[in-house]
């Protein structure tokens, strides 16, 4: 590979994507791949100050807010993407806890398309693979109350706002023609799914046939 193949996982609070990350992990490490793993919340030099305006968003809600929110988490994915991604090993992959994806389920006002633009105006680095990971609203609600944290979530309260999001989030995923992994079932099930993508994915060190040859 030229350069590290990037891959981003995205979804709403409570699908499990942390345990999936961890799997995803396991199984490329392996396969003797080098893995990246990295998450936008903690590679953001810019986090505290926008997270502050998060705060003031779920206060006083307007779409000029939200705007300059998503305008700060897309100039903090440029920065990401020159002083981060740019300097991983060329024969590893990287995995993204969250990138611009996830704006689809918790941005309100502001339309993904318009945040897209935002991104690539600002030149922020498309994975090779965009993962969005789901299970019914329910499911990922009743997951999320039963950690010790609950939701954490600054702009989701209440179920019917999980709902609207989730739901919100899976058209965008069917819009993009992103991979939609539903992590209802067994992390196992999830985990070959993704990795299975993954090695479909032209440059991968090992390819299709190598992920077909352990299944």
């Amino acid at each position: 590979m030229s350069r590290p193949l990037f891959v981003s996982l995205d979804g709403p609070k409570g699908v499990g994507k942390t345990t999936l990350l961890e799997a995803i992990t396991k199984e490329l490490r392996a396969d003797n791949i080098k893995v990246i793993r990295l998450s936008e919340k903690n590679s953001d030099p810019y986090r505290k100050e926008t997270m502050a305006l998060v705060n003031r968003l779920a206060r006083n809600p307007s779409r000029d807010l939200e705007l300059e929110v998503c305008q700060r988490f897309a100039d903090s994915r440029a920065w990401i993407s020159q002083h981060v991604l740019t300097k991983q090993p060329p024969d590893s992959i990287i995995l993204m806890d969250r990138w611009y994806p996830s704006e689809a389920a918790f941005r309100q006002m502001v339309p993904f398309a318009e945040i897209l633009q935002l991104n690539i105006e600002r030149n922020v680095q498309a994975p090779n693979l965009h993962v969005g990971v789901v299970t019914a609203p329910e499911i990922s609600w009743a997951r999320a109350a039963a950690r010790s944290r609950g939701l954490s979530s600054t702009v989701i309260h209440q179920l019917e706002e999980h709902v609207a999001c989730t739901q919100a989030f899976e058209r965008t995923v069917a819009e993009h023609g992103w991979v939609l992994c539903r992590n209802e079932g067994t992390i196992e099930q999830a985990t070959k799914q993704v990795i299975t993508e993954i090695y479909r994915l032209p440059g991968c060190p090992l390819g299709i046939s190598s992920a077909g040859s352990r299944q």
